[in-house]
């Protein structure tokens, strides 16, 4: 006698069982894993575009801080002219607000045609080439040259006023850029980004 059972008498497996094993997403968790990626994502581009700001503004105190250097050179350059207190005597003493379209005004003596035979000639040519440059620099920048000697207020932060004393000649520059909150400032109202001494010296 076959003790064994025939294959025939097992009873056939349920499609539910057969099923069981396999498993999915729901749309509920993958609208879940939509959410927390966009946020991901959106922490990213917030990232990028801080980076890339702070870059920006990099670059902006670079040339600013490259722009007073090379007034600096050009004053001592031309000291005779450059120590002189009043803005009528000495053409590098400037506050000006340096708008995209400002027009500047062209000196009577052209030094790259001509001879700047006579120093204050030079000077005039050399404040207005360097205004159109910065101007093309950087964004509305205001520019103030002025004879000061106390730059910085009690707390230690910059000022635009300038006492029109001494002997050290100072650059205050800023221009309109956004600020860690993203507001934008203005040149016009913000305290100097840049304060530079350019030439220090007397007469004697």
């Amino acid at each position: 006698m076959d003790t064994h059972c025939p294959t025939s008498s097992l009873p056939p497996c349920p499609p539910c069982l057969a099923r069981s094993g396999q498993a999915g997403f729901s749309i509920l968790e993958v609208l879940i894993a939509l959410v927390i990626l966009s946020f991901g994502l959106l922490g990213a581009v917030g990232m990028q575009v801080t980076a890339l700001q702070a870059s920006k503004e990099a670059r902006n105190q670079a040339t600013a801080t490259s722009f007073a250097r090379e007034l600096a050179e050009r004053m001592r350059g031309n000291h005779s002219v450059a120590i002189k207190t009043t803005a009528a005597e000495n053409p590098y003493l400037l506050d000006v607000t340096l708008a995209p379209n400002a027009t500047i005004a062209t000196p009577a003596v052209n030094c790259f045609t001509g001879s700047c035979a006579v120093a204050k000639d030079a000077a005039t040519w050399d404040a207005a080439e360097w205004q159109g440059r910065v101007r093309d620099a950087l964004p509305s920048p205001r520019v103030k040259v002025c004879f000061d000697q106390t730059p910085f207020d009690a707390a230690g932060k910059p000022r635009w006023d300038c006492t029109d004393t001494g002997d050290i000649a100072v650059l205050k520059m800023s221009w309109t850029r956004k600020n860690t909150a993203g507001t934008l400032e203005f040149s016009s109202n913000a305290v100097p980004t840049v304060v530079v001494p350019l030439t220090a010296g007397s007469s004697e």
